[in-house]
């Protein structure tokens, strides 16, 4: 947090002067004020899916927060017009899904549009923390409340990628079948078996009938968009 020049890093709203009053606020002993916080903490680097120049250090204090006694406090009563959300699965939320703006796929789409090694420094440097994150994250994945440790394993997917962490797989496809034996979340569930099929592991003893109907709903909803406002469902032949 001090060794940081936060009025040099660019957000979606100007510069991160204001982000240490605001990522200091989320260990508020105030469970309202702690939700409070979270959105003048994360909302100036959460745009559009986009990584900013302040992402990573908002990335590495929320990781190193983790396990604060203020985050892992149970929230009986989060606070009047905040989330019924735990403030620990929302961050782990937040690290997830910024981590997947960040994914692999997310660099192949840039190299493709920019050119092969071209990459957005900013996501380049949030990709070099994902080890340093993932170590937070990894700790919650036998926590006691199931939509921690699930919420845990969902973030940690895209954080593997790594190359350092590539080996983390088995493990985690361990945890995914026992969040596919006992979840009902449609997230959860989609998240998991797509990393589950991209690491070549056969789901079909794992999938229920929600599961082929909400693939069978995507292919349709992807089809349908082919075809929408002139476009295709294949690339055109010319």
């Amino acid at each position: 947090m001090d060794s940081t020049n936060w009025g040099s890093l660019a957000t979606a709203c100007g510069t991160g002067e204001a982000l240490p009053a605001a990522l200091r606020l989320l260990t508020d002993p105030d469970p309202a004020v702690r939700q409070a916080a979270l959105h003048d903490a994360l909302g100036p680097v959460t745009h559009q899916n986009s990584i900013y120049e302040a992402t990573v250090p908002v990335a590495l204090y929320v990781a190193a927060i983790l396990d604060h006694p203020a985050i892992t406090a149970d929230d009986d009563n989060p606070g009047a017009g905040t989330r019924n959300c735990p403030i620990l699965i929302q961050l782990l939320e937040w690290l997830g899904d910024t981590a997947s703006d960040a994914n692999d796929e997310c660099v192949a789409i840039d190299e493709g549009l920019y050119g092969e090694g071209i990459h957005d420094e900013r996501m380049h440097a949030f990709r070099n923390a994902r080890p340093a994150i993932h170590s937070a994250v990894h700790q919650l994945l036998d926590h006691d409340n199931a939509g921690v440790r699930h919420t845990a394993l969902v973030t940690a997917i895209p954080l593997i990628e790594h190359p350092l962490l590539t080996h983390l797989q088995a493990h985690l496809a361990d945890h995914a079948r026992r969040l596919l034996a006992t979840s009902t979340d449609r997230r959860h569930r989609d998240r998991v078996l797509d990393a589950l099929k991209a690491w070549d592991h056969d789901t079909g003893g794992v999938e229920d009938a929600s599961d082929i109907a909400a693939r069978e709903h995507h292919a349709r909803l992807r089809a349908a968009r082919g075809t929408w406002m002139g476009g295709y469902a294949e690339d055109p032949p010319f």
